[in-house]
């Protein structure tokens, strides 16, 4: 979501790539907030709610978040080493942070909130966030960087027993960090993404960034052995249920929900585990998505790239097309703009709402098809005006 970083990366195509699938994937699950009012009836991951195909449908999201932050730092550092000027990246990086932050809280926050004036930050918050800090880590040496970010990635959940109504006056500041929760101040809304781990994760990007001045076979084989490593850090952690994690998976009644406990980890805020087996497969995905040269494979990938250099524009455009298409559907259901915000409120939703996780996925196609065409002007229209300064906030 990051477009002048996306820009500074586009020698490398499968960035482009992994970060225009991810923002693909992340429209699926943002389809299924507005057409399918399971949604707001209960959490996917409830397994005591939950049915394996939705299960299945929020785990593959899951892998947005993470990708975007981790390829946010990625892209930062290789605008550093393309501008050679420590100051000049320090402060792009605190301006992009900010403006995200902004964006979040003004465009992006009322959508979920459901226009009733509470603010919500959530993934441009939290990445915003993690640019504001790399602007002073990006000071340090790259490998310094790495293993900051490694330290907030492997440790944070040391802090898990951490509760802000244990801190006082400091608890509602300890939310912003690491505790989902109302906002400090008593400003109306909720902390979504707690900003520590994200940070963890834009700087373990930043650091990985050199993995990218390699070769493509010499960078493919870091990557694909960084995958595989981080997978097998989540299955034995995972499995000993010690640490990683704030919820231990369990023996359900079938083996197939016991698979998904075992899967079950938690973003709110990213767990270890949770970041281990995102940031995993994510890494697997990448060495497919390099390979996209030919036919039909090549025609896919640059799809994908034109989204993933065009991903804060796909970002705000699907969100709005998504919810005009939820009151559309409740609209045409019978349904009026105030009971829909009631809904929202209060959780108590009617069975009738909303066309279901089927209707999701024909909602979610439908999103993409409808937007790939403005993604792919804006992109062609960014190339031959490079010169504008402002299209770095765009």
């Amino acid at each position: 979501m990051t477009d002048a970083l996306a820009r500074s990366s586009s020698r490398i195509p499968e960035i482009d790539r992994l970060r225009g699938l991810v923002m693909v994937l992340m429209a699926l699950d943002h389809m299924r907030d507005f057409l399918d009012a399971d949604a707001l009836r209960f959490n996917p991951t409830d397994l005591s709610h939950t049915y394996p195909i939705l299960f299945f449908t929020r785990l593959v999201t899951h892998l947005c978040a993470p990708t975007f932050a981790f390829l946010a730092g990625c892209g930062a550092f290789l605008y550093g080493d393309r501008i050679k000027n420590s100051h000049a990246l320090s402060q792009f990086l605190v301006s992009r942070g900010f403006w995200l932050i902004a964006l979040d809280i003004f465009l992006v926050g009322p959508v979920f909130a459901g226009g009733n004036g509470k603010v919500e930050l959530g993934t441009l918050w939290a990445i915003g966030c993690g640019l504001v800090a790399l602007s002073a880590l990006s000071r340090l040496r790259a490998e310094h960087v790495l293993i900051i970010g490694l330290v907030i990635v492997f440790g944070h959940d040391i802090l898990d027993g951490v509760h802000a109504s244990d801190l006082g006056v400091y608890g509602p500041w300890w939310r912003l960090l690491h505790e989902r929760g109302d906002l400090p101040l008593g400003v109306p809304g909720s902390v979504v993404y707690p900003i520590l781990p994200w940070i963890g994760v834009v700087a373990l990007g930043y650091g990985f960034g050199q993995v990218f001045l390699r070769n493509e076979p010499v960078r493919e084989g870091i990557i694909r052995v960084s995958g595989y490593c981080a997978l097998l850090i989540f299955v034995v952690l995972r499995t000993m249920n010690l640490y990683g994690d704030p919820v231990p998976w369990t023996i359900q009644n079938d083996n197939l929900f016991s698979f998904l406990s075992f899967l079950n980890v938690s973003k709110y805020p990213p767990s270890l585990l949770y970041l281990m087996l995102t940031l995993g497969i994510s890494a697997l995905i990448m060495g497919p998505l390099t390979r996209m040269r030919a036919g039909f494979k090549k025609q896919a990938g640059e799809a994908l790239a034109v989204f993933g250099r065009t991903p804060l524009l796909f970002y705000i455009l699907h969100l709005y097309v998504g919810a005009a298409m939820g009151l559309v559907v409740a609209h045409i259901q019978g349904y009026s703009l105030q009971q829909i915000s009631e809904f929202i409120q209060t959780k108590s939703v009617p069975e009738s709402l909303g066309l279901g996780l089927l209707g999701a996925y024909a909602g979610w196609i439908s999103v993409v098809l409808l937007l790939y065409p403005v993604c792919r002007r804006f992109d062609q229209f960014k190339q031959r005006r490079s010169d504008l300064w402002v299209l770095r906030y765009l």
